[in-house]
């Protein structure tokens, strides 16, 4: 079996000795639940039940109930599992999920049409179209961070395409994920909809299960050890990854509303986001104004007491790290930089200028720390961003449509937000998902469908004429009159 932890950055949430298949032994009762679950979707799928639009349109009505109608129990399983504060959580986790399935539900009957297609001379007479057909049994393994939205919405797309599926939450967030366990079954088909609770042995257990298609969201190391295992049943999967996602200042920029912006971006959830601004470079020309207007905003974010109704550092372990990389950063905390172990807190902290190779620079931070560093133009900005792994997203400030352009054209990400951070995530139509070491495949609205879809060729051709010029034996005139034709 596979070790897979489900972390949604970087380092472990368990042992990260053990990183190979085989490795990890799952115990038999939690093997043979995996099992269970896996042949009982799969059973539904190949019985037909998932494949009517009617189907698909019930379960997408369902997750809009269940979050409309369970939001209680889910913003109070939130706040138990990491302090999650309720309005928040209702806008981060549960509007999104209701959004989603609602948009999709409206247009499903249009995606699920079979496309035309030009057959190409080859064909003629014929026709030519695509049909969108499930991939079969799909298994969503999901984060702690956005407990909610994160395993819903994988799901939303997954039965829009008519699959069978298997959610897993994860262990991290207990409350949420026995309350999603609880919900679904009331609200989805329990035949082709499951969820099974468990931490990395349950993990392991299910992608040994030859699903059709595995999607994952958490760490860049856990991704590849998750396509290694689906990789055995030539699964295929979505990746939905993290990094380090950079802020790109410009001396044009509204130095003001950028700070203001990049400030919320930073602090929601406690920046345990993985789109969250992970570091900024400023021209140098700018880089005080936007620093001090930067600890203003956090000030003004936090409100009067800055402890009451934040949301916490995830556990223990993730504060122990937070703390490790404010520790070996070098440069100067500018703001911030108290660690309240008791309450698992990290104060919304600014380190300028901070070592580079800093393991605060190397790894995703996924907490309420941003490193600010000057850089001489965006150019400069722009090279430091290339030379590393290419981000889930990319933040630009600047009212200059050809410094846009510029950066648009010289970098990679998997999204890009201009004069603000986080909202493309919101565009119901615009594609989500990394590129290289951030994630494979992107989900939301029509992409989501596709995803989770495989769409299959048709050519069809009427029975007469039935040209003996395209059979063997070819001889020279045959090839003459094919030349021509073709």
């Amino acid at each position: 079996m596979v070790d897979v932890s489900q972390s949604k950055t970087g380092p472990e949430t368990t042992s990260p000795s053990t990183q190979s298949a085989g490795a990890r032994a799952v115990p038999a009762d939690l093997a043979a639940e995996a099992q269970r679950a896996f042949e009982a979707v799969r059973a539904a799928y190949l019985a037909g039940r998932t494949r009517p639009l009617a189907w698909r349109t019930t379960q997408l009505r369902g997750i809009e109930a269940l979050v409309r109608e369970g939001e209680a129990e889910l913003l109070a399983a939130m706040a138990e599992d990491f302090g999650k504060p309720r309005v928040e959580a209702w806008l981060a986790d549960l509007a999104p999920v209701a959004a989603e399935a609602a948009h999709v539900r409206r247009r499903l009957p249009r995606w699920v049409r079979p496309r035309p297609a030009w057959p190409g001379k080859a064909n003629l007479p014929g026709w030519a179209f695509s049909v969108p057909e499930p991939l079969g049994a799909v298994l969503v393994l999901s984060p702690w961070n956005y407990p909610v939205q994160l395993a819903l919405n994988p799901v939303v797309a997954a039965v829009a395409a008519g699959n069978a599926v298997v959610l897993k939450p994860s262990e991290l967030t207990p409350a949420t994920s026995a309350a999603l366990a609880r919900l679904v079954p009331r609200y989805l088909d329990p035949e082709a909809v499951r969820v099974v609770e468990g931490g990395v042995e349950v993990a392991s257990a299910l992608l040994a299960q030859p699903f059709d298609h595995v999607f994952f969201t958490g760490s860049t190391r856990v991704g590849r050890v998750v396509m290694e295992a689906a990789s055995r049943h030539l699964a295929s999967v979505t990746l939905e990854l993290g990094g380090k996602s950079p802020v790109l200042v410009a001396r044009d920029a509204d130095l003001e509303v950028a700070a203001r912006r990049v400030a919320w971006g930073k602090l929601l959830n406690a920046g345990q986001t993985c789109i969250a601004p992970d570091y900024a470079l400023v021209e140098r020309a700018v880089l005080p104004a936007f620093v001090e207007h930067l600890v203003t905003a956090m000030g003004q974010l936090q409100g009067p007491d800055p402890a009451a109704g934040a949301t916490r550092i995830v556990n223990d372990r993730h504060l122990e790290r937070l703390a490790g990389l404010l520790a070996s950063a070098g440069g100067t905390v500018v703001v911030g930089g108290e660690v309240d172990r008791a309450r698992r807190l990290v104060a919304p902290t600014v380190v300028l200028d901070p070592d580079p190779g800093s393991p605060l620079m190397e790894e995703e931070i996924f907490g309420p720390i941003l490193p600010v560093l000057g850089v001489a133009d965006l150019e400069e900005a722009v090279a430091f961003v290339r030379a590393r792994p290419k981000p889930l997203a990319l933040y630009l400030f600047t009212n200059d449509r050809r410094v846009e352009q510029r950066v648009l054209e010289a970098t990679t990400s998997g999204g890009v937000c201009v004069n603000h951070t986080m909202v493309h995530f919101l565009a119901p139509e615009l594609p989500f998902g990394g590129v290289g070491a951030s994630g494979i495949g992107a989900y939301h609205g029509r992409a989501g469908f596709e995803e989770l879809s495989h769409r299959r060729s048709v050519v069809r051709r009427p029975t007469r004429p039935d040209l003996p010029l395209t059979y063997p034996p070819f001889d020279d005139r045959k090839e003459r009159w094919l030349r021509r034709l073709l």
